[in-house]
């Protein structure tokens, strides 16, 4: 919607994982060193946890693009399953035939079949376990188990496990101390710095074609404030934030705009309710209600501008329709019905915002 009107290619702060858009933080760097030595080097599990957001997925994804061309690769999503569910799911997700039914004898043998197979064609096999905090004891048990299949110089299945950060605490759990001792390599990926959100920012918005200089200095400190370096967040709240400028007919982002977003998505979980909490209640400023009566003004001449429009519309097209084409006749019908759409929205953003103002100005007087 709004990537024409600030120049986009493409929208920086989706928030679906794009390898194309990983910035290599300081962290993420490392992250992805240990990754890599550890898939190239062929040692034991590989373990990468951090906070939900942090970019884990989309660092992953990044790493698969970079890795030979002689790698099978699958994930395993689903950490709700039963310890003898595992290995089955494991030859569905390799896309191994097996029967219903099969036992976990003869289902291990099957995956071992599979991997001599790949073993012998010089093929690895690299297995991803994704949420893997949510796996009971049983199924960690059973995962550890699927390291002895090897041969006698290298195993034949790698295995990365990938979760939240409670997922270091589990494997501390004494039952697990010889899945603990197998993981060769781990890190855990933490929030980003001021400076690196600010980096991080300026790195999506190049990316899509866009200007650094979109958002302010104070807009860039209170995002990371707000995010607290988490980048999910900060696309979220960025990504909102260009929304609301494009609807305000700005291409300067600033803090007023940011403060908006920010309390339209308090109760969506973007800010949390200790934040919500330590957020100063003092009374309403002027300066408020100077940037809200600004905003009705510009929605108000918008509407005006989109309703005259519209009229001089609606008379032209009475006119090509006695004369045109049947085809034409229905781009321009369909060109009305999309600017009457975009008044409509107009005027329900401007009722909104009016009631706001309303009652900030209501609350102004009762103080």
């Amino acid at each position: 919607m709004y990537t024409d009107f600030f120049g986009f290619n493409a929208k920086p702060f989706s928030l679906v994982p794009n390898p194309n858009y990983l910035y290599l933080s300081t962290k993420h760097g490392h992250a992805l060193t240990f990754l890599e030595y550890g898939l190239t080097e062929k040692i034991g599990f590989v373990m990468l946890t951090g906070e939900i957001g942090i970019g884990k997925t989309t660092l992953i994804r990044y790493m698969l693009n970079q890795v030979e061309a002689d790698m099978d690769v699958t994930v395993i999503f689903n950490t709700n399953i039963r310890s003898h569910d595992l290995i089955n799911l494991i030859l569905s997700e390799f896309e191994i035939e097996y029967n219903d039914g099969i036992s976990k004898a003869k289902a291990l043998e099957v995956l071992y079949d599979f991997l001599v197979q790949k073993y012998a064609a010089k093929r690895k096999v690299l297995l991803i376990i994704d949420e893997a905090q949510n796996l009971s004891d049983e199924v960690l048990e059973e995962i550890r188990m699927l390291s002895n299949l090897q041969t006698d110089e290298e195993m034949l299945l790698q295995i990365m496990i990938v979760g939240q950060p409670n997922l270091r605490e589990k494997i501390q759990n004494p039952r697990l101390e010889q899945f603990a001792q197998r993981i060769s390599v781990s890190y855990h990926l933490s929030a980003m710095t001021k400076e690196e959100t600010g980096a991080y920012i300026a790195h999506r918005l190049k990316k899509a074609g866009g200007s650094p200089g979109i958002f302010s200095l104070n807009f860039i400190e209170k995002i990371f404030e707000i995010s607290g370096g988490i980048p999910r967040t900060i696309n979220l709240l960025c990504d909102a934030a260009l929304l609301y400028g494009y609807a305000d007919g700005t291409k300067k982002i600033g803090l007023d705009i940011l403060e908006q977003v920010i309390e339209d998505k308090s109760g969506m979980g973007v800010i949390t309710k200790q934040k919500l909490k330590d957020k100063p209640q003092g009374p309403v400023k002027d300066d408020v209600l100077k940037i809200m009566k600004n905003k009705m003004m510009i929605m108000e001449r918008r509407i005006d501008h989109l309703s005259k429009t519209l009229g001089s519309r609606i008379s032209d097209i009475e006119t090509l329709a006695e004369t045109c084409r049947d085809e034409l006749v229905l781009n321009l019908v369909n060109l009305f019905k999309s600017e009457r759409k975009q008044r409509t929205q107009l005027e329900s953003k401007y009722g909104e915002l009016k009631g706001k103002y309303d009652l900030v100005v209501r609350l102004k007087k009762n103080q």
